[in-house]
């Protein structure tokens, strides 16, 4: 049975702006009033068949809730809006929601805008792009893929594309969707991205309007405690790709007033923007240290084109990324500090050889048998797999960029473009490209410091920012060359460090965009939340 909407309620929609915005720093009040008060009756009833995560087909009946815009004077109400799905019926049985977690799904690939303002339910978030814009070069820029997909790609891993993943038969999965039928209320918000650009030539979209736009909802949510079903204090973000990494920011930065100069402008609620746990797939984040990261993991690894990058600039970055790696001063059971010295063990032994063996046990003896004598770089004994990192990258392959592979020096990738201002569509991020393409001494715009760091969820984690998520999912596929396998390691292990409850993995073989244990995705919710699902009375 398709989307359709049965007995009419209200029409759902978005609220007529108030002039005054309540928003700015301070003390976090929980209430909303005008333009931010939700309407609990302003959503259509809609009927819809969601296969779970097992595979099993579910009729679901939910409250749709579409397009509210969340700030009070949005720049661009397209992409400064939310859509609300609350689940009352699975089954023909009765759904109490009212102390549901949140699942707060961003739609963002590549740093582009999302949008929920078209969508005709659950699931419908997708990445755009923008006015007059549309994909450039770069790490996480590709072609838009949809949330509300429902087909696979064979592929085994997407480009980018928030809640549009791809599981191990490469079929999609839909955290918003998978949600909505496990019983928990499904928060889907818009936000501006970096292609977007006016009828002047300015683009309004770039750093840091991504994660002020998700902050702002948010606080949107938050502000509405005891008019939005679900549980306010029981926010999880998620998100894909550079959706991942700002769902990551989202986890790491809560509360934090570097942002509220932005959030008050666009007059966002006054209430706390901290979310309660954040699941991040393959994020593409830490930026200014990711070229150096880059080469570190993939610098011996030709393109696909079997040419190999620039030698001198990948030795320079991977050099310096050594540096970088002491600074974080990491500390992991069993290696001690962690540095770039034995950084490649502690990947091998905590990640890489963990997944092959979980991948490989699953698989029935032939099935194993065929896989180990097409890789004999594995060993096989006692139940476990056993490789040299070297072995490992041989294996991985061709690597998906060249260098820079974020910072690029001709200003081609998404991420110069993200960090781009005004009229200028693109700029330099990193000392290393600028100087590079420019003078020894060249120093970087004086907004640019700031800006990167209200990007980077590590700048957050190194402050111990008291009001980040305590609770983490973070997930990547081994062959994930979109960006290094370090910025996981580095992100879990950081907030391990602070005594965090890190659950991270490693999918074995995986691609950009995996997604191979949705179901455990949603367990973990209830385990974390403390939710037991509850039947209307």
């Amino acid at each position: 049975m398709g989307i359709g909407a049965t007995a009419g309620v209200a029409a759902a929609g978005g609220f007529a702006l108030s002039a005054q915005a309540s928003g700015g720093s301070g003390a976090r009040a929980s209430g909303a009033s005008g333009a931010l008060a939700f309407d609990k009756d302003a959503y259509t009833e809609l009927t819809t068949t969601i296969t779970d995560a097992a595979g099993d087909k579910h009729e679901v009946k939910y409250h749709f809730y579409k397009a509210i815009t969340y700030v009070t004077k949005p720049v661009d109400e397209k992409y400064q809006s939310l859509n609300v799905s609350v689940p009352v019926e699975i089954d023909g049985k009765a759904v109490d929601a009212t102390g549901a977690p949140i699942l707060l799904a961003n739609s963002v690939g590549g740093y582009m805008p999302s949008s929920v303002a078209e969508a005709t339910g659950v699931g419908g978030g997708e990445m755009t792009g923008g006015p007059g814009g549309g994909a450039t070069g770069g790490a996480s820029a590709s072609p838009s893929t949809s949330a509300s997909a429902s087909s696979g790609t064979g592929t085994g891993g997407v480009q980018s594309g928030g809640n549009a993943m791809v599981n191990a038969q490469g079929e999609m999965v839909n955290l918003g969707k998978l949600a909505l039928v496990t019983g928990y209320v499904v928060v889907e918000p818009g936000a501006r991205g970096r292609t977007l650009v006016d009828s002047d030539g300015t683009y309004y979209g770039t750093a840091p309007a991504a994660i002020v736009d998700l902050k702002a909802a948010v606080r949107y949510v938050r502000a509405n405690k005891g008019r939005i079903p679900g549980n306010t204090d029981r926010i999880v973000s998620s998100g894909t790709s550079a959706g991942g990494a700002l769902s990551a920011l989202l986890g790491a930065s809560g509360d934090s007033p570097l942002y509220d100069t932005y959030l008050k402008e666009l007059g966002a609620a006054d209430a706390s923007d901290a979310v309660f746990a954040s699941g991040d797939w393959c994020p593409i984040t830490d930026l200014e240290h990711a070229d150096m990261a880059y080469e570190w993991n993939w610098g011996a690894n030709k393109l696909s084109s079997g040419s190999l990058v620039d030698r001198t600039v990948s030795k320079e970055l991977s050099t310096a990324f050594a540096d970088y790696q002491a600074s974080l001063k990491l500390r992991a059971k069993g290696f001690g500090t962690v540095t770039a010295r034995n950084l490649d063990e502690y990947l091998v032994k905590t990640y890489l050889e963990p997944s092959a063996t979980k991948y490989l046990a699953a698989l029935s003896d032939s099935a194993r048998a065929t896989y180990l004598a097409a890789n004999t770089f594995i060993t096989w004994s006692g139940g476990k797999a056993t490789f040299s990192w070297a072995d490992f990258l041989t294996h991985v392959g061709a690597r998906k960029k060249d260098t820079p592979a974020f910072d690029a020096f001709d200003l081609s990738s998404g991420e110069n473009n993200l960090f781009g201002t005004g009229t200028t569509k693109a700029r330099h991020f990193t000392l290393y490209s600028l100087r590079h393409e420019g003078s020894a001494s060249a120093r970087l715009p004086g907004d640019l410091p700031g800006k990167i760091d209200l990007m980077n969820p590590m700048h957050f984690i190194a402050k111990r920012n008291p009001a980040r998520s305590k609770h983490w999912w973070i997930r990547v596929g081994t062959k994930d060359s979109d960006t290094s396998l370090t910025v996981v390691g580095n992100l879990a292990l950081s907030l391990e460090n602070l005594g965090d409850d890190v659950d991270a993995f490693m999918y074995w073989d995986g691609a950009h965009g995996s997604n191979e244990d949705p179901a455990d995705f949603m367990a973990w919710i209830a385990k974390v939340t403390g939710y037991k699902k509850r039947s209307a009375k």
